[in-house]
């Protein structure tokens, strides 16, 4: 442990805790904008200088480790003004576009602006005349609006180990960029997280709330709609909810007052795919038809990561279709029958917590399995939010409705699949009473919950021992898929039998679509939100809903049968890391 004084004030903390984790553990906010709590600090923007007794020089506190007898000044009226010079000279290259920015009322930097009492800024304006506005059909990058903080870079290349973002130039010419193409022909893999860490508004997603407003000012359409599991537990904080507070029955109802015809849930697809992937499964592990480990394919973000880096674990890849995509075919096919309504007029809209799935509902030929585009948008939890507000809908007030019945009935298991961890566990509820052929009372997977990067464990089911891992932040995988990789390079036998991946850290709760401000912190109390549903839920296992049932015994006929194939499963190929 070390001793010091901070502002007067003694504090003890370990060995290696920076100046601002110490003061932050003494409930004194330093200014930071380039630090993050995800990420190592870059000390690029000089926010955080503090002043240490006897040292001649201002330190900087996110990556200055407290020293023993140190006695830390982190607040005087010197410090102020220089730290309000920093600002004024960030603001000095950067746009005054505030009114117009997808970050506006929720930027870091105007927040900053603010906070130091600016005006009007003391230098020249030097804002660069860049034309290099990269617009994919994920992401939007604006080269102009950034500030230098390195967060895109750091987390796109050591928390996701993509390295598609990278910084060009030096002086004043560097800026972020894919490097020698657009952000569409780069590695990238779409999960936003570099537009999740960005301070402002330089990266953020393709805003797609126009089209959808479109669709509900169309009456000839009948336009549904369908949220994801994590986005129940986050978008509360849009209206000042704390983290992880569920909101399920409120978000049915804004839904309803904004126009949507039905209201669908992303949790039924999930139990769906558990049917399916579930049985994947044990084909390969029983009767051994298909490669082990099976490797879970839920995670837009993913796949695209796999199939650029990892070909040749194609074999290895789930085929069923993630739970959106499963609700979006089934609602143009099983639910527009159901009901006798055309599919051509009908619309369905995705209410996702990442960024991947504005790519995946155009990612191949399987996505329009149902004849038409089974999902036509996906908007972020970050849209809906603005979307909300743009209605005048005075959402903490509204009441609980329930959503509308056939595609929205799920079980505890389809609600958990938000969090990293959910997916094994859910499909491990399902495969031991497939394998037993029991209901089985153990149903809690606790060491598939939490935060570690990669989690492994052993279930004994039927007296057989099932190998699984989880990992989370693609960072995380590759240690993971080498091990597979080396077993199979000496012929052994693989080190799981089943892998879950999702790319963002933390899994959906930490989507790259999500409100912004997202730490572990944040990450642990949305997962809570979802465990307590699922706990407090008396249907538990997807292959009890009763709703999936009735939709095998009157549509899809059996998992993983012709017509399940033809519409809730697709397929992979090995791409080139860069496109051109």
């Amino acid at each position: 442990m070390t001793s010091a004084t901070i502002n007067g004030i003694a504090v003890e903390v370990p060995e290696g805790t920076t100046i601002l984790e110490a003061a932050r553990s003494l409930q004194i906010e330093i200014p930071t904008l380039c630090k993050h709590p995800d990420l190592d600090p870059t000390a690029a923007c000089g926010l955080c200088i503090v002043k240490a007794k006897g040292i001649n020089r201002m330190l900087r506190a996110c990556c200055t480790p407290l020293e023993k007898d140190m006695q830390i000044t982190t607040h005087d009226p010197e410090l102020v003004e220089v730290r309000r010079s920093v600002v004024e000279l960030i603001l000095s290259k950067h746009p005054n576009q505030c009114l117009t920015c997808g970050r506006n009322r929720n930027c870091e930097l105007q927040t900053l602006a603010s906070d130091f009492g600016i005006r009007q800024v003391e230098f020249a304006d030097i804002v660069p005349d860049y034309d290099l506005y990269d617009d994919t059909s994920v992401l939007t990058i604006d080269p102009r609006k950034c500030i230098g903080c390195g967060r895109c870079v750091e987390v796109c290349q050591n928390i996701q180990n993509v390295h598609a973002l990278c910084f060009l130039n030096r002086g004043y010419d560097t800026r972020i960029a894919a490097a020698g193409v657009n952000l569409g022909e780069s590695p990238c893999v779409k999960c936003g997280q570099c537009s999740a860490h960005c301070p402002t508004g330089a990266i953020v997603e393709l805003d797609e709330t126009a089209i959808v407003w479109d669709y509900l000012k169309d009456s000839s359409l009948l336009t549904t709609v369908q949220i994801a599991p994590a986005v129940r537990v986050a978008i509360g904080e849009a209206f000042g909810l704390p983290p992880g507070t569920n909101v399920t029955g409120k978000l049915y109802a804004a839904l309803r007052r904004m126009g949507f015809d039905r209201v669908f849930d992303t949790n039924f697809g999930a139990d769906v795919t558990i049917l399916e992937e579930g049985s994947e499964f044990i084909e390969r592990f029983l009767h051994r038809k298909g490669e082990l480990p099976l490797i879970t394919s839920c995670c837009p973000a993913w796949v695209d990561f796999m199939e650029k880096f990892y070909g040749d674990m194609i074999d290895h890849f789930s085929t069923t279709k993630s739970p959106h995509e499963i609700v979006g075919v089934l609602a143009k096919t099983y639910y527009a029958k159901r009901e006798g309504l055309d599919p051509a007029r009908m619309r369905v809209v995705s209410i996702m917590p990442c960024t991947a799935k504005k790519w995946e509902i155009k990612r191949g030929a399987s996505m329009s399995a149902s004849g038409y585009q089974d999902v036509d948008v996906s908007l972020t939890t970050r849209e809906l939010a603005r979307m909300i507000k743009q209605a005048g809908i005075d959402f903490r007030n509204l009441p609980d409705e329930p959503c509308d019945r056939i595609l929205g009935e799920y079980s505890g298991a389809g609600t958990i699949f938000g969090a990293t961890g959910g997916v094994m566990e859910a499909a491990l509820r399902t495969a031991q009473d497939l394998l037993t052929g029991q209901s089985l009372d153990k149903i809690d997977f606790e060491a598939m919950r939490g935060m570690k990067g990669v989690k492994e464990g052993t279930v004994v089911i039927a007296g057989k021992e099932v190998r699984v891992a989880v990992a989370h932040g693609l960072s995380h995988v590759e240690s993971v898929l080498r091990r597979v990789q080396e077993a199979k390079e000496k012929g052994e036998d693989p080190p799981y039998h089943f892998i879950e991946v999702m790319a963002c850290p933390g899994g959906c709760v930490g989507g790259g679509g999500q409100l912004y401000g997202v730490t572990d912190e944040v990450r642990r109390a949305r997962a809570r939100g979802l465990y307590s549903e699922d706990e407090a839920m008396t249907l538990r296992k997807s292959h009890e809903n009763p709703e999936v049932k009735r939709l095998y015994a009157e549509f899809l006929e059996k998992p993983l049968g012709q017509k399940s194939h033809s519409l809730l499963h697709t397929q992979y190929q090995a791409r080139l890391t860069y496109a051109r």
